[in-house]
Order: structure tokens, then C-alpha cells, then sequence
């Protein structure tokens, strides 16, 4: 079996990446089993620099406020702002200050100096604007797209103003309490002002879709992407909000849902132009269903962003599974032997891709013990689901950023 298992064993290059798949995936997913780490995420950095220079890949999607991304996309496309400014207020999470978040925003505006527009490399956060404590005001994005649309189309076709607007929604503290992930009773999300706010930005949608062949024409499809933008944000933390005020026991199974739902929408209009590497949480990619446990909640099932976007794209979405051997400045040291991890840990190589189904052939009927992470902040791979991935990316050491 060990030599089996050997047999799989490649490089963590493009050209073994897409030897494991019957043809280039229009979403290639790369997930991670923890946060933070930037022996990660230089690990994608060049995988994505070799899926651009020798795949055809033009655009990085991560898990980052999708809003917030568009300042990081401006400037790796155009050069506006300055890379410290765009470190500061193009990431969510505090994904801003890692070094080799830096670096990979840096490398992409070097790439893009001097080309066509074809050829220009593109970011896109993925995730809502949102965080495990709430969620962002829908203002940002419903008076984006209102403004948008009140500049190209006749005045009489809007459902409202921007004054209307602005009345409803009222305060931004009033939609960003904190205190709401524990009460709901403190949420505006079903006031009488956000359920015409629903209705309003369900409206404006709507308006946007109609008028689609004279917005592409009097703007460009980008500005028009970047309304459909707008509009999914808008009407996903509406709906977010209207859930957030819920207070039956399906609350937060509902809300962890709803999330990796926007996160799907993302990633669905991120493939419509041309093929993207995906980087996020093992558990918003993977293909079964995501599993966490919060506070004394029963444990949370719903399905995963990359489970949604596979059904819908089929062959056209790739998904591999990120193992680590040691995460040892966390706490998470070598893997017992009888696990996965430990299976693979157990191999000379400090870091390779491995074909998943063959590898769950390989081990048979037998699959090995589940790993118990010391460290919450680490999800290890769960061996029953092996053969839903396409490969395995094991890193056997991660030092300390």
C-alpha cells in the first residue's frame, strides 16, 4: 500500500495539478485547513503564478469582503491607489497585513504594467461582507447600485430615490450592532424599513437585469459586473439581516448557509470570465457538506460554496484539499501515524500534491483514523471524504509566519 501511495505523489506545480484532472477547471479550488499562515498562501502564490504563465489563468479569487476587493482590483488593473493603501483597505479578516498577501498584490500589478486589457491579471474577494459578529450596513452596496443605475436609465423606471434609500436605511451602527449574533431581538434585519429595503433592492435588480443591453453598451461589462455586484450584495445582506432577527432554531444553520450561498454567487460570475484560482477555507470548498459546532448550538450542517458552484459547473470545478503535518507555534505537532495526516507525513517529501481517489483506492475499505487537533484554529482533513477532493496538498511543516 505504501508504495501505492507513493505512486501518487507530485509536485505542487500547475502541470501535475492539471495531470489529476480530465481538463482545466474553470474554478480551480485550493483550499487551506487554517487561517493565517503565509507558508499557505506563498504556496498559492506560485501555483497561481504558474497557472497564469502556462494554464491561461487571468483571475485570484479569495476569501475576502467582496466589496473591499474591488479597491484591490483597481489597483493591480490600473495602478489607483498605492499598494500600502490598498493593503489597508482591500482586505477583510486582517488579511491586509500579511506579507505574502502583499507580495501576491504586488507581483500582480508588475505583471499588469504595460498590457492590454485582455491580458491584465484580475482580483476578486469572494466573501460577503460580513464577519462571525455580523454583517456590514447593505448601504455601501444598494446605493452603489442605485447610483449606477441612476445615471444610464430613465428616472421613472426606479422603484425609488436615493433620499427613499438613505431614509430606510438610517444609521449604520443600527445594522452593525454586535450584540445581535447573540440577540436577536436587537436586529433591525425585519423592521418595517428593511423588508421595503428587500423589496426596493429586489427592484433595482430587476431593473438592472432588463436594461442589460444598453448598460453594456453605455458603459462597459465590467461597470455593468460590477452592478450585478452591488445588486448580490445588497439583496444577500438583506437577507442576511432578515435572518439575523430570527430567532428559531434554525437561526444559525440558516445564517453560516446563507453565507457560503453569496460566496457561491461570487464565484459563479468570477468563472463566467475565464478560468480563476479559488483560496478559502477547506470547509467553503470542499464538495460534501460543512460541519461546525458554535457556543452550545446542536451541531451546524449546510453546504459548502464549492459544493454549490460543483453541482452547478460540474468537470469545471476542481477542489483540492489542503493537510498539514505540524503546525508546532500552535500547538498541532506530529501527527499520530494511524491518521491521514500521519500517513502522508510519514513520506520524504516536504511538500507535493497527491492524486485523492487514487489514494482512497489505495487504502481500501479501511480508511484511517480521523485526526484530533489540539488547536481550534486547525481542521484536519476528515479521510471519509478523501475521495471528494481531486488531490491533496500536504505541507508537512508550517513554521512560523
Amino acid at each position: 500500500m505504501a508504495t501505492d501511495i507513493k505512486d501518487t505523489v507530485h509536485a505542487v506545480e500547475a502541470a501535475a495539478v492539471m495531470e489529476l484532472l480530465p481538463a482545466r477547471p474553470r474554478v480551480l479550488a485550493l483550499g487551506e485547513p487554517t487561517h493565517g499562515e503565509d507558508t499557505l498562501l506563498d504556496l498559492r502564490n506560485e501555483l497561481f503564478r504558474q497557472l497564469v504563465e502556462q494554464q491561461g489563468y487571468r483571475t485570484i479569487a479569495i476569501e475576502s469582503d467582496c466589496m473591499m476587493g474591488l479597491v484591490v482590483d483597481d489597483y493591480v488593473t490600473s495602478g489607483t491607489g498605492t499598494l500600502d493603501e490598498v493593503m489597508e483597505h482591500g482586505f477583510s479578516h486582517g488579511w491586509g497585513t500579511s506579507a505574502a498577501n502583499r507580495e501576491l498584490v504586488r507581483w500582480m500589478r508588475a505583471y499588469n504594467d504595460g498590457r492590454q486589457a485582455s491580458e491584465r491579471l484580475r482580483f476578486a474577494g469572494f466573501d460577503g461582507p460580513l464577519e462571525i459578529t455580523g454583517a456590514a450596513s447593505p448601504r455601501q452596496a444598494l446605493t452603489a447600485l442605485h447610483g449606477y443605475l441612476a445615471t444610464r436609465v430613465d428616472a421613472d423606471l426606479l422603484p425609488c430615490t436615493a433620499e427613499t434609500l438613505d431614509r430606510l436605511l438610517g444609521t449604520d451602527d443600527r445594522w452593525t450592532n454586535p450584540a445581535v449574533m447573540m440577540d436577536p431581538a436587537q436586529s433591525v434585519g425585519q423592521s418595517a424599513e428593511a423588508k421595503e429595503l428587500r423589496l426596493l433592492a429586489d427592484d433595482l435588480v430587476a431593473l438592472l437585469d432588463a436594461q442589460t443591453p444598453h448598460l453594456i453598451t453605455a458603459t462597459s461589462r465590467n461597470d455593468w459586473d460590477r452592478a450585478r455586484l452591488y445588486g448580490r450584495t445588497a439583496t444577500g445582506l438583506l437577507r442576511y439581516h432578515y435572518w439575523m432577527a430570527d430567532t428559531s432554531p434554525a437561526r444559525m444553520t440558516r445564517l453560516v448557509g446563507l453565507r457560503d450561498q453569496m460566496m457561491a454567487d461570487n464565484l459563479l460570475a468570477v468563472a463566467e470570465r475565464g478560468p480563476a484560482l479559488v483560496h478559502a477555507h477547506n470547509a467553503h470548498l470542499q464538495r460534501e457538506k460543512s460541519t461546525m459546532r458554535m457556543w452550545d448550538q446542536p451541531l451546524l450542517e449546510w453546504w459548502s460554496a464549492g459544493a454549490i458552484v460543483s453541482a452547478h459547473l460540474g468537470e469545471e470545478y476542481a477542489f483540492l484539499a489542503t493537510a498539514l503535518g505540524t503546525i508546532r507555534h500552535q500547538g498541532v505537532d506530529t501527527p499520530p501515524p494511524d491518521t491521514l495526516e500521519g500517513l502522508l507525513y510519514a513520506l520524504p517529501e516536504d511538500r507535493y500534491v497527491i492524486d485523492a481517489p487514487r489514494l482512497a483506492t489505495a487504502l481500501g475499505d479501511t480508511p484511517p483514523a480521523p485526526r484530533v487537533s489540539p488547536w481550534f484554529g486547525y481542521s484536519p482533513l476528515d479521510p471519509a471524504h478523501l475521495a471528494d477532493s481531486d488531490g491533496i496538498v500536504f505541507v508537512k511543516d508550517v513554521p512560523q509566519s
